[in-house]
């Protein structure tokens, strides 16, 4: 029967980090491997009046079908939101998506055939990567550092091989945790500013910054090729589903047809309950309690970090959103240190997944805001014992492949 699948089913793979997740479901295991916004900070109780206000007050109309571009007050709201950042968008170039993992899978149906290069960071946000493979592009990885992304690396590659888009995560990229410098933006858009492709911009992470000052959108930079990507999965609620695309009207209409074939729209219930949220409540003072946690949480990881592991271990702190990025000296197996740590009941994310070209890397991500410091301290302990145990299996590598090739000699 397997003649039946399409070749595009035949770029589908599991997804590394859900297989993690599902692996460390045991309530025992301290887990930094998911991107959980911290459960503690859902607005619960005034979700629920809100709830029950729009079903009391309209629930012919909210659990009605509703129309595929998204509620008209929800987009309006979150255009006044993009225009206190300085950005002029019209409602009209605003989808709802279903979580902006949705909004990928659209860009990619309706830009990419088979072949077609697309650009993205190294190490890049893994579920951008599943999305696109579905469409087969060719990816073309550019390094990133902590200032951003390569662009001389960008501009020797697009060289070579044509690109119709980048994809990027300007403000605490996921897996790295960096934010590209306002220097780098400016680089970046001269560097694309005329070339036929999009830049996509995709900003989970934006709210949450919690250090340092804000830099430019490349919706300002370069706003006739940038394609903003928004959620309100990390500044409200991931269960809601409730993402957003603002594009240009040319391909708005792609992209609204594409979401008619794919759901006809996003749970209309959601978005009125969420309205009728944003409308009630400051959400500006929600996130700023949500800031101040995390930003707790996260000195908490790095304290923890410098007591138990390795002297040449290097993580850099976030200046906001829900990672940390941690390098160990070279040669270290992430992979084989991820089986160590199971064990002492704590996982972590290896760093291979968020590269095209790995099967094991020294790097691994941290996940800081959905355990309280107490659990922090307890599951870095356990990690940073995990790595303890790595030289020791090398060294006794070593020693056997010594005494295998004595007798070999011998």
């Amino acid at each position: 029967m397997e003649r039946l699948f399409s070749a595009r089913a035949a770029a589908l793979r599991s997804s590394f980090v859900r297989d993690i997740l599902k692996a460390a479901s045991d309530p025992a295991i301290t887990s930094f491997a998911g991107g959980l916004p911290n459960p503690v900070h859902f607005p619960a109780a005034e979700l629920a009046c809100a709830a029950e206000r729009v079903l009391s007050d309209s629930a012919g109309t909210v659990l009605q079908y509703s129309s595929s571009e998204g509620l008209g007050e929800l987009r309006e709201w979150i255009a006044d939101r993009y225009r206190d950042r300085g950005l002029n968008i019209a409602p009209e170039r605003i989808l709802i998506t279903s979580g902006s993992q949705q909004a990928l899978d659209l860009l990619g149906k309706v830009l990419l055939d088979p072949g077609d290069g697309v650009a993205l960071e190294a190490p890049g946000y893994l579920g951008a990567i599943q999305a696109f493979s579905l469409y087969r592009p060719q990816f073309l990885p550019v390094p990133l550092s902590a200032e951003g992304l390569d662009t001389s690396r960008l501009e020797h590659t697009l060289r070579s091989q044509a690109a119709k888009l980048l994809y990027t995560v300007p403000n605490f990229q996921n897996p790295s945790g960096a934010t590209y410098s306002t220097a780098n933006r400016e680089a970046l858009a001269q560097l694309l500013a005329g070339r036929e492709m999009l830049l996509i911009e995709d900003d989970p992470y934006g709210e949450l910054r919690f250090a340092g000052e804000p830099a430019p959108s490349f919706a300002h930079l370069l706003p006739r090729q940038t394609v903003l990507l928004g959620s309100f999965s990390k500044s409200v609620a991931p269960a809601f589903r409730l993402g957003w695309v603002v594009a240009p009207p040319w391909l708005m209409q792609r992209l609204l047809l594409a979401k008619q074939a794919t759901d006809l729209h996003s749970n209309s219930f959601s978005q009125h309950v969420l309205l009728r949220y944003l409308r009630n409540e400051s959400l500006d003072d929600h996130l700023a309690r949500v800031r101040t946690a995390y930003a707790a949480q996260m000195q908490a990881m790095l304290a923890a970090i410098g007591r138990h592991f390795p002297a040449a271990a290097r993580v850099a702190p976030a200046k906001g959103g829900m990672f940390l990025w941690a390098t160990l000296p070279e040669g270290t197996s992430t992979v084989r240190l991820f089986e160590r740590a199971m064990a002492e009941k704590v996982a972590f994310v290896p760093g291979h997944p968020f590269y095209l070209d790995r099967n094991d890397s020294n790097d691994l991500r941290l996940n800081f805001t959905n355990a309280e410091p107490e659990a922090i301290e307890s599951g870095i302990a356990r990690l940073g014992r995990a790595m303890a145990t790595l030289p020791d299996e090398a060294q006794e590598k070593r020693k056997t492949a010594s005494r295998r090739d004595a007798k070999a000699q011998s």
